[in-house]
């Protein structure tokens, strides 16, 4: 699980941020998610090392500009580009309506199948591998957190250990693998938890935007290995980020504290905050990091592999 942030101003972009996205990039399976898709999402991916041809899910948070304005362009082009896979899209409702309406207006078609779910709050989307759980957040419109997360795997097979132990190769392997007790035809058993190491931990990612501090933000960054939360404002800001509900960087610190989570990155930064600007976004880090000190400032086409963790 590497995630590629492709945007991380608010509002507006600047010389050097994007309005949001960020990118989910699931290797293994050859997937790229992506979260919101503000103007200029399909610039940044072709400047990064992702393939837009591997997009398959696309969750937005909400109807704000600087979240799908750039959304309807990725699409197209995807479409132009050959893109033949499947694209599924969850967000609030009006979402579909704006699709069909930009796709009415500029004759657009798809060469290829687009699903739009509309988001209530709880599971929207679950397979073998992964889990998507979203809850409403506090802004001026209908906006949507998510929680990704892996289902847990067993830990590494030993197969030299299975195989000194005369236990055949094939399926009964896969029963071991599974955690599953088998017997063999000599009448010996054996159980799936001798022949594999400790259990590997399911990663858990929260994104949060736009938002003031709220419950449910706490809530769908419990136990996070990673929090992406907005920081729109600094501290001494919070009386406009209340009257705006955006979140400070305290807020966003206070909620991965309060989640017991591992790590934070601040993103959707206000244009004021700029390098000489008086705070800058220096400022916002050390006010988030003496609340949580495992905090860090996302930048556009920062990369970061989620790393994995053994049971505790």
């Amino acid at each position: 699980m590497q995630i590629t942030f492709l945007g991380t101003s608010s509002g507006v972009p600047t010389r050097s941020r994007n309005v949001s996205s960020i990118a989910l990039r699931l290797a293994q399976r050859a997937e790229i998610w992506l979260f919101d898709c503000g103007e200029g999402t399909q610039h940044q991916l072709l400047r990064s090392d992702l393939k837009s041809s591997q997009i398959r899910r696309i969750f937005i948070t909400h109807m704000h500009g600087d979240h799908i304005f750039g959304l309807m362009g990725l699409l197209a082009s995807c479409g132009l580009a050959g893109n033949t896979e499947r694209i599924d899209i969850y967000g609030p409702a009006g979402l579909e309506e704006y699709l069909q309406a930009c796709r009415r207006y500029s004759q657009t078609h798809f060469s290829y199948p687009i699903q739009v779910h509309t988001v209530q709050p709880g599971l929207i989307f679950s397979d073998p591998d992964y889990s998507v759980i979203c809850a409403p957040l506090k802004h001026r419109v209908p906006a949507f957190g998510y929680r990704i997360q892996e289902c847990d795997r067993p830990g590494r097979f030993n197969l030299q250990k299975a195989s000194s132990l005369g236990i055949p190769a094939g399926p009964l392997y896969g029963l071991l693998k599974r955690g599953e007790t088998i017997t063999l035809s000599d009448g010996r058993t054996f159980a799936g938890q001798e022949f594999c190491g400790p259990t590997e931990i399911g990663r858990k990612i929260s994104y949060c935007t736009d938002t003031i501090y709220c419950p449910e933000s706490v809530e769908l960054s419990m136990d996070a290995d990673v929090v992406i939360h907005e920081s729109t404002f600094a501290h001494q800001e919070a009386a406009l980020a209340y009257q705006r509900l955006h979140s400070t960087s305290t807020m966003a610190a206070q909620v991965a504290h309060a989640a017991g989570a591992r790590k934070l990155f601040l993103t959707h930064f206000s244009p004021r905050y700029a390098p000489n600007s008086s705070p800058d976004l220096q400022a916002l880090l050390r006010e988030a990091s003496a609340i949580f000190p495992q905090t860090e400032l996302a930048y556009d086409f920062l990369n970061y592999q989620v790393p994995r963790r053994a049971s505790e």
